[in-house]
This record gives structure tokens, C-alpha cells and sequence, in this order.
């Protein structure tokens, strides 16, 4: 990778030490109606891995994840993350924590450009006020804040390999794009676990091995992934871990091998006996 992987990494980080599973899900319940859509899940996710979510369709995972970052409140359970029980919060909230999530569908600003986009992920900016528009300091502070985040920006573009599109309109993207360009601007939030919800649907093969080759250095760097994803062969192959849903409840987990040879899975999957 480019000296452009370097900054999209590390640099300027400070990761927490709280304990080696970051994620931990206990007993996480939803009900619509009469349909129980996530029936007490339990699982953890360990710092620094690449960790797949897998099972049929409706097997509760995008629901699981909408708990997880709450854009859903559960009806029982708690979601801890870095020691601190974050059920029930809001997603600003959630992501402020270092817990980002990406989409199914992409939901890139159409009317602005890649660029524009990106500068407007990042947390904590100083922004325009008045008092500042008025003060030599103030003004120096916000224009100093936002050469800093350009430069940033730039880095992550170039790891993403979309800087050519920076001054695209994002509602003129590939479908591959938007992903990338979803990925780079949850990135550019310094997160600490990065919730993955479909990444691959809709790319094509070349786009898909450059989403994972950017995955897997990421996590190299120290970043920890959840993975949704419908393709099992896929999820075997990239993941250390996976956990396998089916009809709202954890089916099993394990390595890939483990879940491969689980009778269970086969039957989910498949609807019978291999």
C-alpha cells in the first residue's frame, strides 16, 4: 500500500485499552408485531479481527446490527462496547464512541460532491460562528483545523483509491463507488469497530477484491470488524471468526472449518441433511 494506507491508519490515533472483546451483545431480543426478528442474541467481538455475521435471509443480522448502533431499541438485552453499556443510545451517540457503521444501501449525499462528503464525517469540528469570524485567533484555529482535515481527507481518498472522483457529484457513483466512498468517509471518523452491513452487494468482482484488500490492511492497523454478508464462501474465506444467525437466534459460531462442518448450518442453509 501507499504512503496514503499510513495517515488512513494509525497516525494520530489513541486506541482504547479497555479489554480485548470491544464488542459484547447479551441477549439482544426485538419484536415487530407478532414477529420476533432477534431472539436474544449473544455473541462478542474480539479487538483487532475480522469478524463475519452470516445466515439466511430474515435471519434477524441488519436487525442485529440496528440494535447494536441504535437505529433500533431492543426490547431486552444490553450492547456493551469498550466496557460501557451503550443500549439504548442514540447513533450520534454511538458513533462518537468509536462504534461506526456503514449500509446496505449506500446513503452518500447525491447533490455533493466526493469531496464535500467526506469533509463533512468527521467529528468535532470548530465550524463557523460569529465570535470566531471576529477573533484573528478563533479564525487561524478553524482555518488551521480544516488544512488539517483536507490533508486527511486527501489520505484516505488516495487508500480508497477514489481521489480522481473527489470532485464528482456522489449520485453520478458506481454502486462499487458508493461503497468505497461510504467506507472512506466511516473511516475518516477515526472509529475504533467498524460495523460492515453488506459491503460487497451490488459490486463487481474487481471492486469487491479491492474492498477486501483495504479491509484486511485496516484490520492489519488494528481495526476491528463485524461483518454482514450473504455470500457464506466469501465470509469463510476473509473472516477468523464467524457467527451464524438463523430465525432470530445464534445458531452457532466458530472458525470457518468449525461452522462448515456444523449439521445445523448445513440444514439452515440448506433445508436438510449433506
Amino acid at each position: 500500500m501507499s504512503d496514503a494506507a499510513d495517515g488512513a491508519g494509525d497516525e494520530g490515533r489513541s486506541r482504547p485499552e479497555v479489554t480485548d472483546t470491544p464488542l459484547r451483545v447479551e441477549g439482544l431480543s426485538k419484536r415487530f408485531g407478532g414477529i420476533t426478528a432477534v431472539d436474544g442474541a449473544t455473541f462478542e467481538v474480539e479487538r483487532g479481527t475480522l469478524t463475519g455475521l452470516i445466515g439466511p435471509n430474515g435471519a434477524g443480522k441488519s436487525t442485529t446490527f440496528n440494535l447494536i448502533t441504535g437505529m433500533l431499541t431492543p426490547d431486552a438485552g444490553t450492547v456493551t462496547f469498550d466496557g460501557e453499556d451503550i443500549t439504548g443510545l442514540e447513533p450520534y451517540e454511538i458513533a462518537d464512541r468509536g462504534l461506526v457503521r456503514t449500509f446496505q444501501i449506500a446513503r452518500e449525499l447525491q447533490e455533493m460532491t466526493v469531496l464535500e462528503n467526506m469533509m463533512l464525517a468527521p467529528k468535532g469540528q470548530r465550524g463557523e460562528r460569529l465570535w470566531r469570524s471576529v477573533l484573528p485567533v478563533a479564525r487561524r484555529d478553524v482555518v488551521d483545523q480544516e488544512t488539517e482535515l483536507l490533508e486527511r481527507v486527501w489520505e484516505i481518498l488516495e487508500f480508497f483509491e477514489i481521489e480522481h472522483l473527489a470532485e464528482e457529484y456522489a449520485g453520478n457513483l458506481s454502486g462499487g463507488q458508493r461503497k468505497l466512498l461510504e467506507m472512506a468517509r466511516a473511516l475518516l471518523t477515526d472509529p475504533d469497530v467498524l460495523l460492515l452491513d453488506e459491503p460487497f452487494a451490488g459490486v463487481n468482482p474487481t471492486l469487491e477484491r479491492r474492498l477486501l484488500d483495504h479491509i484486511h490492511e485496516l484490520r492489519d492497523r488494528g481495526y476491528t470488524f463485524l461483518l454482514v454478508e450473504h455470500d457464506m464462501d466469501l465470509i469463510m474465506e476473509n473472516c477468523r471468526h464467524v457467527i451464524v444467525m438463523h430465525q432470530g437466534r445464534i445458531l452457532t459460531e466458530g472458525t470457518p472449518a468449525e461452522v462448515k462442518r456444523d449439521e445445523a448450518v448445513i440444514e439452515a442453509y440448506l433445508g436438510g441433511d449433506v
